[in-house]
């Protein structure tokens, strides 16, 4: 005999399971502190691909120009400001992506633990109807 409540709860839990679920699995199986280094990590290298992108456009942009004044700009000046804006952008970026991650990890296991007592739920009424 079918419990109604039993397929709505397993119709929930498969719609769970083919979403959001397979996304907060991944994460859930990390501790918290490992899937934030690895988020972080590959946030700085990306951060630091991007400026290197945008350093080079911002070069490129007037060649001509820079290359006359390469000799009469302070050299040792112009790194120390470049060098600069690259700390500031990267762990800009790192903290922001550090949040958003703590955030996204979070929700994730307390959307696992809703599911993991969903599936102690159905276990149970599978045993009361026996």
């Amino acid at each position: 005999m079918l419990n109604e409540d039993r397929v709505i709860l397993m119709t929930h839990m498969a719609s769970y399971e083919c979403g959001e679920g397979k996304k907060n699995v991944k994460i859930g199986n990390y501790f918290r502190s490992d899937y934030i280094a690895i988020q972080v990590l590959k946030a700085l290298l990306c951060g630091t691909i991007a400026y290197g992108i945008v350093f080079a456009l911002y070069i490129f942009y007037d060649l001509e120009g820079f290359m006359q004044d390469i000799y009469k700009i302070d050299l040792l000046g112009f790194a120390k400001n470049v060098l600069t804006w690259y700390a500031i952008s990267v762990l800009g970026y790192g903290a922001l992506i550090y949040a958003v991650c703590t955030i996204r990890y979070a929700r994730a296991k307390k959307s696992l633990k809703r599911y993991y007592q969903n599936l102690k739920k159905l276990n149970s009424l599978y045993h009361e109807e026996v």
